[in-house]
């Protein structure tokens, strides 16, 4: 059964049918396109085009195929797309009432509609899955409230933090994340319902009504562009890839500092892997898996990005590869997540060794520019001292610790014995 054979005499070749052919991937909207075509049967039912009769049997005809398939058990079928499948196993049901549920609707009005019922539940899932993220780093973050690490610029050595800082700068992100997803879901909630293949439909259906059974929050104002936008689609992929973009840098991070050349963590089996050569390894791969799909992800956004800017104006072929694009990164995004979820609640963070790495005194070369500016020189002046000292101190193969700074300067007499220790150069930071 196609929804378009009245005006072909000859039948698809095969292996264009298999191109054409979207249910492998659209047959996740099995739900969501039932729920629009009930409500849509329902403004039918209010345009006087189908009977009470015929609504009722429409809508419970409906219901049953949720009750009866999942998109599973629907994926295989020989069906182009989940709306050819859903209005023929309606009819197979009731018969020649289903004949009318495609009155005032195309597959262009009636696919923008799915497709927007199901991004606005995917926004609801992965920013249920961002707060479990973010809830799990602050979690870890408790555990070792006073814990201190180097924190790094350029992967370099640069001052001592807290770990509970540096676990809440990416719940920074994440949440940021969250407000990108929850900002685009005003410009999701839009019934596109009603707007026909592009200039509307020729029956007075109740938008308004449809909109408030769907928990739309608006219809859409211009039918040309209802049926052909797809910026809720290039949005969710750009919010999905700097999501990804984030999760792939905690990733990075912690590959390093669990490596021994670092050991400042200890990623739990649950996790990792081995190696099929060598006996000794434990590998990262949840975490280089998570980069991996970041990079995936980013791909999503720029392909689908790139058949958008070349399309005419109104509903073309092209975009059926919005939900293949939307459907991967959702899939990445959720599963990338839950991952790192677990990865961040099982990790064994080792404090000692932190500590250790913390407590190189070179960290602490701008607290002694500092001290020397509060006794009244210049800063550029006592950066230029304290750097001559840490060539001194470099050249003598000591920490800058270890070293006399009163050789630089005769203002570091005064200067307290513990001055460079971890704890009182974090204690000094205003934040």
């Amino acid at each position: 059964m196609k929804l378009w054979q009245g005006r072909f005499e000859e039948d698809q070749d095969p292996v264009f049918e298999k191109m054409n052919r979207s249910l492998p991937v659209d047959a996740v909207l099995l739900e969501v396109d039932v729920r629009a075509s009930r409500a849509h049967a329902r403004a039918l039912r209010g345009a006087g085009v189908v009977s009470q009769e015929e609504w009722k049997a429409i809508d419970q005809g409906l219901e049953s195929i949720l009750k009866e398939f999942t998109p599973d058990q629907v994926r295989s079928l020989p069906y182009e797309d989940i709306h050819t499948f859903v209005e023929a196993a309606l009819a197979e049901r009731i018969g020649d009432a289903a004949q009318k549920l495609h009155t005032g609707r195309s597959r262009n009005d009636q696919v923008a509609t799915d497709f927007r019922l199901f991004v606005r539940k995917a926004i609801e899932l992965v920013n249920a899955d961002l707060e479990s993220l973010e809830l799990a780093l602050a979690e870890v973050a408790a555990r070792h409230p006073d814990a201190l690490l180097p924190g790094y610029t350029h992967l370099r050595r640069a001052q001592p933090i807290r770990w509970r800082d540096y676990c809440f700068a990416y719940v920074e992100m994440f949440r940021r994340d969250r407000e990108r997803f929850e900002q685009s879901l005003g410009r999701v909630n839009v019934l596109p319902l009603g707007s026909g293949a592009v200039s509307g439909s020729n029956f007075a259906l109740d938008r308004e009504a449809v909109a408030r059974e769907l928990g739309f929050q608006r219809v859409s104002a211009n039918t040309l562009d209802a049926t052909s936008d797809r910026d809720f689609v290039l949005e969710f992929l750009a919010n999905g890839a700097i999501a990804m973009a984030h999760a792939s840098r905690l990733a990075e991070d912690w590959i390093l500092y669990s490596t021994v050349e670092f050991g400042f963590l200890e990623l739990s089996e649950k996790v990792t892997t081995g190696s099929s050569l060598m006996p000794q390894k434990k590998n990262p791969d949840g975490l280089e898996l998570i980069r991996a799909k970041a990079a995936t992800t980013a791909g999503l956004l720029t392909g689908f990005l790139s058949v958008i800017k070349g399309l005419p104006t109104g509903y073309n072929k092209d975009l059926q590869e919005d939900k293949e694009a939307l459907i991967t990164a959702f899939q990445n995004i959720r599963l990338a997540f839950s991952v790192l979820r677990l990865t961040v609640l099982s990790v064994e963070v080792k404090t000692d060794r932190m500590l250790e790495a913390a407590s190189d005194s070179f960290m602490g070369a701008t607290d002694l520019a500092d001290y020397l500016v509060q006794r009244g020189m210049p800063f550029r002046q006592a950066h230029e001292t304290v750097a001559r000292a840490v060539r001194h101190a470099l050249a003598e193969g000591k920490q800058l610790s270890e070293i006399d700074l009163t050789r630089f300067s005769p203002e570091f007499r005064g200067l307290p014995a513990d001055y460079l220790s971890p704890s009182n150069i974090v204690l000094r930071k205003t934040r």
